[in-house]
């Protein structure tokens, strides 16, 4: 009989109630914890929010239907008024919906101030073109007609709020501008795009994303760029280079801030260029001739920043429905978003495509708009469109058809330009009374700003046809 060594007692067995009890302990132990403390680092967002106030209305405020269906059928009767006003920091960028902006002469205060460029070079070339040329590269602006999720880079603008910088007071609701002082510090916009890393790193901020934010957040990088423009000594310590960068025909020397810029934003975009992150410089703005008003009419040289080519852009709500309802619909495209115009004033109450009678209009405040000045636009001329609208503004896909063809066969209706449509109308500001006599409009004394607000209701001046101006047929002195 051989040897039998003694087996150890059996463990323990764990049993459906012992895993039940070990769930609970999660449940009620652990998750709270990571919902309040989630396993990623505090964000720039929340940093600022401890000084700052994110500018703009949330979904809950929005005051633009965005679909253009039966059931957000345009108001027209009494008046028209602005129904929702917009600013787009970032060329291209998703925009942020608010109440109330001032007016400079190039557009809405902090609207496109920065836009994406990438270097190209020279592309055809020919036999017989010098190897100098073909190695010359060269910054061109880029936007969602090359790279459509550009829709998808969101954007936010936080300005200083004096109540959070003295410990204490209620939080000022998102797109009240009062009690904030921009003398506390630099506003700053933050530039947010969807990227989630490999390994561990990623699983853990694809966690955090969905246990602060919801279970729809997805992971995302931040990128903070200054609202005013940068001082030298930041230029040199940044490492920030003033290059020429093209946009349209304009070539414009710009301050080049690519070194802010995380190589993941390239390949999210799917640039497969060096890309490039330009600030428009306040003392070159591009000047704009071709339909706006001559600077004896205007009182001072109209001007522009990254705009396409005039300061301002207005979109009336019912042109818009007017329009959707020719368009084919079908899954990818259910109805037309005015976003997809990306249009800095939006008004109402008006008969669709009326405001292409305009000339001359003033917005007048109502008594439920707490500013009481009357501001004055020139409508320069109609907006000619390309293809960009085909993009969805949320998630960048872009349609293969509409709404472009639809706006070709339907709003092919400028003299100046055949062959493509139009839809809104791009406006010049006006610091003075266009009825009264500019001439005696002293221009070193002129107050070059003024404001819209939601509500403003809108006074046409003047009426007149229209006939849009190619850039080749400008009488801008340079050309």
């Amino acid at each position: 009989m051989g040897y039998q060594a003694d087996l150890p007692p059996p463990g323990p067995v764990v049993g459906p109630g012992s895993l039940f009890l070990i769930a609970v302990t999660i449940v009620v132990f652990i998750l709270p914890i990571l919902i309040y403390l989630p396993p990623t680092l505090p964000s720039v967002t929340e940093a600022l929010l401890q000084t700052h106030s994110k500018l703009g209305l949330d979904d809950s405020q929005r005051r633009l239907p965005r679909h253009s269906g039966r059931d957000n059928k345009a108001n027209i009767e009494g008046p028209g008024r602005i129904q929702s006003l917009w600013i787009f920091p970032v060329k291209s960028c998703k925009g942020i919906e608010v109440l109330e902006s001032k007016v400079v002469p190039a557009g809405l205060e902090y609207d496109r101030l920065y836009t994406f460029a990438q270097l190209k070079s020279p592309f055809p070339v020919g036999l017989d073109t010098l190897d100098e040329t073909k190695q010359e590269h060269s910054w061109q602006f880029i936007s969602q007609r090359e790279f459509p999720r550009l829709a998808t880079v969101s954007v936010d603008l936080y300005v200083p709020d004096i109540r959070k910088a003295r410990g204490g007071g209620q939080q000022l609701l998102s797109g009240d501008s009062n009690d904030k002082s921009t003398s506390l510090g630099d506003s700053f916009i933050v530039i947010r795009f969807p990227w989630q890393e490999l390994g561990l790193r990623g699983t853990l901020a694809w966690l955090g994303a969905k246990l602060s934010r919801g279970l729809r957040a997805v992971p995302e990088k931040e990128i903070v760029l200054p609202v005013s423009f940068p001082s030298n000594g930041e230029i040199e310590a940044r490492k920030y280079t003033w290059e020429p960068v093209k946009i349209w025909r304009d070539t414009v020397t710009a301050l080049n801030m690519e070194a802010d810029l995380p190589r993941e934003l390239r390949l999210h975009l799917g640039v497969s260029n060096r890309l490039g992150l330009f600030r428009v410089d306040p003392s070159r703005l591009r000047e704009v001739y071709r339909n706006a008003p001559k600077k004896e009419e205007a009182g001072y040289q109209p001007v522009t920043g990254w705009q396409d080519a005039y300061p301002v852009h207005m979109l009336n709500l019912s042109s818009v429905q007017d329009l959707d309802a020719k368009i084919n619909k079908d899954d990818s495209l259910k109805s037309l978003d005015p976003l997809r115009f990306r249009a800095n004033i939006i008004v109402d109450g008006v008969e669709a495509y009326e405001e292409e009678t305009w000339k001359t209009i003033r917005f007048n405040p109502e008594p439920s708009n707490k500013r009481h000045d009357k501001t004055h636009f020139h409508i320069s001329c109609r907006t000619v469109r390309c293809k960009m609208p085909n993009v969805d503004q949320d998630t960048g896909f872009r349609h293969p058809a509409e709404p472009d063809r639809s706006l070709r066969k339907y709003r092919d209706v400028d003299p100046g330009i055949k062959g493509v449509g139009s839809l809104g109308m791009q406006l010049t500001p006006l610091f003075c009374d266009p009825t009264s006599d500019v001439e005696g409009v002293d221009p070193d004394n002129m107050v070059m700003e003024s404001w819209v607000e939601v509500g403003m209701s809108v006074e046409v001046l003047s009426r007149g046809p229209h006939r849009y101006v190619r850039m080749y047929e400008s009488d801008r002195p340079d050309i």
